[in-house]
């Protein structure tokens, strides 16, 4: 299994350069931040922008190949991820944002596959009763539903929610409220409270998401010869289910949930935006806005490891779970 691991993780990381040099090149080629300083009044010369650039490592007089080495030396050996187009550094932003954005991706996308796997298995076993039709419309109510539209909705529900009651019941703004006192456990509650609604936006779509797949997987598990084999020698139902059936039938879901990663970064950067959490996904959308190449390529960064990091766990899932494929 480690052989399997440690081939897996080379590929990943080939994977990773390939991604962050096109990343680096589609945003050298799409921004302008020469003409973020040109629009300036008073509009500094024409020397003075190409000085900014180049102290920056954006100017775009420079071959891309060689502004990515210089900003590929400073990531991989120093860990610099470089200037933003404020001259302020993009570490600083990029450590302050991911932990607001991995708060939310990580328990979204966890919580998100754990529901949608359990409600998908349990319809399989309850297969065209009232409980399967009913989560089966229900899954297809919100895949159809965008996450944006989700989020609002939500939202809105919690405004009509705490005017109704004329308290402060669910709080959506923000992932923390600012200037709170008290112990660890307080700022714990805290963080729950603000994630309860963004979460949900993400892990709503998810649940559906997986729930449609691991039905359809569970289905075929149902019929096999191997589970009738368990519960000929004794074992209840129930038992050869949770033990054989469902330990088969998630197998493929392992790869899924390594893929359908960035689909859950992509409904983050809405979900940030309307509930006012200052992550990865606003900072993105403010970096584009800006024409800051540096900032975009850190965004670019995340989103690729996270994504290949959901493949690498994937992979030890199916290791662990399919002896075939250790190898």
């Amino acid at each position: 299994m480690l052989r399997y691991l440690a081939k897996r993780l080379a590929y990943y990381l080939v994977l990773l350069v390939a991604a962050v040099f096109l990343a680096y090149a589609l945003a050298s080629a799409a921004l302008d931040p020469r003409a973020y300083f040109e629009e300036k009044h008073p509009r500094p010369s024409t020397a003075a922008v190409d000085r900014q650039l180049t102290a920056l490592g954006i100017n775009d007089r420079t071959p891309v190949v060689i502004r990515f080495g210089h900003w590929a030396e400073g990531a991989v050996l120093h860990g610099d991820l470089g200037r933003t187009i404020h001259d302020t550094s993009v570490n600083a932003d990029f450590g302050r944002r991911i932990w607001v954005s991995l708060r939310l991706l990580v328990v979204g996308s966890l919580l998100g596959m754990l529901l949608g796997v359990l409600a998908g298995a349990w319809s399989a076993v309850r297969q065209y009763r009232i409980s399967d039709r009913a989560l089966t419309i229900s899954s297809f109510v919100l895949l159809s539903t965008p996450v944006f539209l989700l989020a609002l909705f939500l939202k809105n529900g919690a405004i009509a929610a705490n005017q109704a009651s004329g308290h402060q019941l669910i709080n959506f703004t923000g992932y923390e409220t600012p200037g709170l006192t008290g112990g660890l456990g307080t700022h714990l509650a805290d963080w729950g409270v603000h994630l309860l609604l963004p979460t949900l936006s993400l892990s709503l779509t998810g649940l559906a998401t997986y729930s449609r797949y691991q039905r359809g997987t569970m289905l075929d598990v149902l019929g096999s010869d191997y589970l009738r084999t368990a519960e000929a020698k004794g074992l209840t139902r129930r038992r050869a289910l949770l033990k054989h059936g469902l330990r088969t039938a998630v197998i493929p879901m392992s790869t899924l949930f390594a893929y359908n990663f960035l689909g859950i970064f992509t409904g983050a950067v809405f979900t940030e935006t309307i509930f006012g959490w200052h992550g990865m996904g606003e900072w993105f959308i403010n970096a584009i806005r800006e024409n800051d190449t540096n900032s975009v390529v850190a965004v670019n960064l995340f989103t690729a490891v996270t994504v290949l990091a959901s493949g690498f766990l994937a992979d030890t899932l199916h290791a662990a779970l399919d002896p075939r494929v250790r190898g």
